[in-house]
């Protein structure tokens, strides 16, 4: 059994170590409401203009966009991982990592040269340089302060790549924040635009639905009715667009748009998810201190006990020798 001393330097040290994992899951917690304010106001305007661009793509049959047309040949793909710049947050940043090396090995056939990778915090960064991978850039600020101008710049960046040829495909791995205790690691493309996927408009194979899915335009262009028929049939609206002032000058305006929303919309949930992985952790080891400091000080009173009791034995043996 340990010493009294000892006892009592390991409670005093646990104590400090539990005010430190509170105060930090105060901060965290504080910093999730201000980010969580953030998607709650983004996300509604990303998730509306998806839906515009996807249905407007979808229904335009005899148009070709370099952007959502995949390349016949993968030659060179660039990773967007997102991570944080710090530790203590459980397996928030491991996570990414082990999904981002799944990745690579995807395409390993390419070549070390032919995989550039996008690190946004400094867990991934250091990993991606340990690795011997290109790394794009320096983004290790933007995990902690989410910027919608830095973003832009950035998905202007690769959507210019990806035009002229230098990335056949784009893929973004970060953490959806879906509540403070769950958080869903997500792997999705960038480039070129998946028009197969609509997040966040309920099922696609709901025909009578009022909004225009991916599957239900499908849909009508398989299964297009003769111009006879009169019965009557709910079909998803919007589905012709009158297009002003032209096509091009639609679309040159919503891609751009559309793919600063992608950015800037994960990194916000990639903020949020942080600062919701660290303030569970934070509150586990809280618990874990008070459950150590209970055993502690039973402990410390057994050991106390048994102590008193020990000199009291003494006091009465030494009493009745006399």
């Amino acid at each position: 059994m340990s010493s009294l001393k000892e006892i009592k330097t390991r409670i005093a040290s646990v104590n400090n170590t539990r005010k430190i994992t509170s105060a930090m899951k105060m901060v965290a917690s504080s910093k999730l409401h201000h980010a969580q304010a953030m998607i709650e106001n983004m996300l509604p305007y990303e998730s509306m203009l998806e839906h515009i661009l996807k249905s407007f793509l979808i229904s335009i049959t005899d148009t070709e966009m370099i952007y959502c047309t995949p390349r016949p040949e993968v030659k060179r793909v660039a990773l967007i991982a997102f991570s944080s710049n710090s530790s203590l947050c459980g397996s928030f940043n491991g996570n990414v990592i082990k999904m981002l090396q799944q990745t690579i090995q995807e395409y390993e056939h390419l070549g070390k040269e032919n995989i550039v990778i996008y690190p946004v915090g400094r867990k991934v960064a250091e990993k991606a340089v340990k690795w011997g991978y290109p790394v794009a850039g320096d983004f290790i600020e933007l995990a902690d302060k989410p910027s919608a101008s830095v973003s832009q710049k950035i998905a202007h960046d690769i959507s210019l790549k990806f035009v002229n040829g230098e990335f056949d495909e784009v893929k973004m791995i970060y953490h959806h924040f879906k509540s403070a205790g769950s958080q869903i690691l997500t792997k999705k493309t960038f480039l070129p635009i998946d028009l197969s996927t609509e997040v966040g408009w309920g099922n696609d194979r709901d025909l009578s639905s009022d909004v225009a899915t991916a599957k239900a335009q499908e849909y009508l262009k398989r299964k297009k009715q003769s111009a006879e028929s009169k019965q009557v049939e709910v079909k998803p609206l919007n589905d012709n667009f009158i297009v002003e002032p032209d096509m091009k000058t639609v679309l040159s305006a919503l891609i751009p748009k559309q793919l600063h929303l992608m950015f800037y919309t994960a990194l916000l949930d990639s903020n949020a998810s942080e600062q919701a992985a660290r303030m569970v952790a934070m509150q586990t080891a809280t618990d874990n201190a008070d459950d150590l400091l209970k055993s502690l000080n039973l402990e410390f009173n057994k050991s106390r006990q048994q102590a008193i009791t020990n000199e009291l034995l003494d006091i009465v043996g030494g009493s009745v020798n006399n």
